[in-house]
């Protein structure tokens, strides 16, 4: 062989060995670089399921109050009714006694 030759192929070679020595190391910080994104991933997902989970609970308490305040509600309609049923029997009992004439 001719050393233009022999040039050439010492030169190919060292082009190899540079495009696989680039491989080796893309290939290691391949682990690297996902364990990053992995944990990045993972950050994001607890911060996300963290503020669903409050969402969830201001949602929970809110009903739970909601539900408090009906109940009252319901209570004092309750004896608001009560009351205004012993008053309209006071009131039934002196309207008709002031008709028939006994008061």
């Amino acid at each position: 062989m001719d050393e233009k030759t022999i040039q050439d192929v010492l030169e190919i070679e060292s082009q190899a060995q540079a495009i696989h020595d680039r491989a080796v190391e893309e290939a290691d910080q391949l682990p690297r670089q996902a364990e990053k994104d992995a944990q990045v991933y993972i950050e994001k997902s607890r911060a996300e399921a963290e503020e669903e989970a409050r969402r969830i609970v201001a949602k929970a308490e809110e009903e739970n109050e909601t539900t408090h305040i009906l109940a009252q509600a319901k209570e004092s309609a309750k004896k608001t009714e009560g009351l205004a049923m012993n008053n309209f029997d006071r009131a039934v009992t002196y309207v008709l006694t002031r008709v028939i004439g006994k008061g």
